[in-house]
């Protein structure tokens, strides 16, 4: 599913930069859309949670990141796929993942950015998911 309206779909599981700090020379790292959420390394910004954010730590060595944030559209196509990661997101690797997924995360993800949306914007969408 992608938002015809990008002012919708960029208000709905939109990643987060945890290392946007320009005054100390650290660019953004926002976290990118798989099937899996990862370590979070400075070489794994992986997240399958809606609007997770990328690594926080210093800036050497970073890779694997987004220097603008993922949507909604990212997240279905990258994340959705194959029938995974909802309504709870998966591990990269058992164990490893940080966040740790957490039941219902994304269903809940979801319907908080969407109840952040104007009345507007919320007709949009309901007239999107009609049968």
């Amino acid at each position: 599913m992608e938002i015809s309206a990008k002012r919708i779909d960029g208000k709905v599981c939109k990643t987060r930069s945890e290392g946007n700090d320009t005054t100390s020379g650290k660019s953004p790292r926002y976290g990118t859309y798989a099937s899996g959420t990862g370590a979070k390394g400075t070489t794994d910004g992986s997240t399958a949670l809606c609007g997770n954010a990328g690594h926080k730590g210093d800036n050497r060595g970073i890779t694997g990141h987004s220097t603008t944030p993922e949507t909604l559209k990212d997240f279905v196509t990258k994340t959705l796929k194959d029938g995974k990661n909802w309504p709870t997101s998966t591990e990269k690797s058992t164990g490893t993942a940080s966040p740790k997924p957490k039941p219902n995360d994304n269903a809940k993800d979801v319907a908080k950015d969407l109840t952040k949306l104007t009345p507007e914007e919320k007709t949009i969408v309901a007239g999107l998911l009609e049968l």
